[in-house]
């Protein structure tokens, strides 16, 4: 009922951008004939405001993957340089927070290890609502900032990498079969925000799954079996996620997955000194307003990125 009702939305949305234009045609030929400024005015401020709205529906078009209406998984790891790149982790952690908000999906912590003086290791947050997969599959990558460092006394430059990581929520309807035997389970003390219980007890699980090598850790929740049915989750969505990957290779090689991510694969650059500037290395979409980029307005590249992917497949 859900798919029915969304092309019945995409055929009315395409009949009234088809009836605007042809209305708009009719009034413009009607002021021209009588001389009327104002139509004409009136008419391409209305034409406008259908190419945003075409703009809008060109947008869903790209967002019809198998799992881009689901919620998203998204992690940040630290890349090597210390403290450095430690900060930059959280700072991106904190541009895909402010994008979630800005776009009215819910964020929740998952799993954080903290740096030693600043910063992250690692996060895994869950962003919620609909499409919020859709839109960020294709942040997988490595990012790499320039900037004059805060924590360098000479106040030189540095480069620091963080790698992220994106991959659907899976719902119960989507069987995926996982071999107990096949999986590592460990508990350790959870570390970070989570109120008075962190700490205190082994709550937090770390799943591995031998065969992949996929790994899983929760520590948010009250309880150890809370964290552990979290992470089973987790793990099956991102064997789901290996099982999507390899299904879309069959038709076209896409997006490379998670195994040929690796230091030297950077799909974004965001550059503070000496020059400001944000630039996606694979659609070559770019912008000057590095603070904005920062504060979670991505929207740019993530439109970018997807209308690329799709027209690779055309």
């Amino acid at each position: 009922m859900a798919e029915k009702t969304a092309l019945e939305d995409s055929i009315s949305t395409c009949k009234k951008i088809e009836q605007n234009i042809s209305d708009a045609a009719e009034l413009i030929e009607m002021g021209e004939a009588e001389g009327d400024e104002g139509i004409i005015q009136e008419t391409e401020e209305s034409l406008v405001k259908t190419q945003e709205l075409a703009r809008k529906a060109t947008l869903e078009a790209l967002l019809s993957g198998e799992a881009d209406k689901n919620d998203a998984y998204l992690e940040i790891h630290a890349g090597a340089g210390g403290t450095e790149a430690q900060d930059w982790s959280e700072m991106l952690l904190r541009m895909y927070m402010r994008w979630a908000e800005k776009h009215g999906f819910k964020v929740e912590y998952l799993e954080a290890s903290e740096g030693e003086e600043a910063g992250i290791k690692s996060s895994i947050i869950k962003i919620s609502g609909h499409n919020a997969y859709g839109w960020l599959k294709t942040e997988s990558g490595v990012h790499r900032l320039v900037r004059i460092s805060p924590f360098d006394a000479n106040a030189r430059r540095h480069t620091s990498f963080g790698s992220v990581w994106v991959y659907p929520v899976i719902d119960d309807s989507i069987k995926i079969d996982i071999n107990p035997a096949d999986c590592k389970i460990d508990t350790y003390r959870s570390s970070g925000a989570g109120g008075q219980h962190v700490n205190k007890t082994e709550s937090a699980v770390r799943i591995t799954h031998i065969p992949t090598g996929v790994v899983v850790s929760c520590q948010t929740q009250r309880s150890q079996f809370q964290n552990k049915d979290v992470a089973w989750s987790m793990l099956r969505a991102r064997l789901y996620e290996i099982e999507l990957k390899k299904k879309e290779e069959k038709i076209k090689s896409i997006e490379d997955s998670k195994s040929d991510i690796g230091w030297g694969y950077q799909i974004r650059s965001y550059v503070l000194c000496p020059y400001q500037l944000v630039k996606d290395l694979r659609t070559n979409a770019e912008t000057s307003d590095t603070k904005g980029v920062l504060d979670g307005d991505i929207d740019l590249f993530l439109e970018a990125s997807l209308a690329s992917r799709i027209e690779s497949n055309v």
